[in-house]
């Protein structure tokens, strides 16, 4: 697809979503698109292919979903990244996010590893292992401030684990499509359910938003 068509087609599925962007992040997005359709070509890091369902997952989910960021330059964990999103487009929307990607598969990983050399990303790491690797790790341990999560099953031992990478205070971000509870049913402390906000109409997807209660807050009935 020409460069050209393919920022048409991004502007007007933003647009669609209400969202608004530059359009210096509108060559970047497509920047990173086109890479993810190179490497895509040699190898499967996403179904998805190039319609607008695919526009709208890859690129506007993200887009909408930084909104709900913390201030400032959050430190921000993408679990399972493969093709580079939520993390790439949150990452270029918010460029003073510290990001680290973790990616189990090596083709993927360097894929990964690509992207942020080819964009250019700073403060971006990329993470060749499972999450379950990194939990020993004391310098990842409440080290976040938000982990973002697709495409993972979500139960009580992921929960668990994920919630180790969080300060306190901090935000486990699930983006969920329309199917499923908003809270996961073996939801235990120290993650409450914050808030659910829409992403996408026409796909009804949502962001459930878990949040990590400090030590010692009062917990709700």
């Amino acid at each position: 697809m020409a460069k050209r068509e393919l920022k048409h087609r991004l502007l007007r599925r933003v647009r669609r979503a209400r969202a608004n962007i530059s359009d210096e992040l509108a060559e970047r997005l497509c920047a990173y698109l086109e890479l993810l359709q190179r490497w895509n070509e040699r190898m499967n890091l996403t179904a998805l292919g190039d319609s607008d369902e695919a526009l709208d997952r890859l690129i506007v989910e993200p887009l909408v979903a930084v909104h709900q960021l913390p201030a400032g330059e959050p430190r921000v964990m993408d679990i399972g990244s493969g093709g580079g999103s939520p993390a790439v487009p949150m990452k270029l929307a918010v460029p003073g996010i510290a990001m680290r990607m973790v990616e189990a598969k090596t083709r993927k990983a360097a894929f990964l590893r690509d992207v942020v050399r080819q964009l250019e990303l700073d403060k971006t790491f990329v993470e060749t292992s499972r999450y379950e690797e990194l939990l020993p790790r004391a310098d990842l341990h409440e080290s976040q401030d938000v982990v973002t999560v697709r495409a993972v099953r979500i139960e009580g031992r992921v929960l668990r684990g994920l919630q180790a990478f969080l300060v306190p205070g901090g935000d486990l971000m699930l983006f969920r499509g329309y199917a499923g509870a908003d809270v996961p049913t073996d939801l235990q402390p120290p993650l409450i359910w914050h808030a659910t906000y829409p992403l996408v109409e026409s796909l009804r997807s949502r962001l459930v938003i878990l949040r990590k209660i400090p030590l010692g807050a009062k917990w709700p009935a």
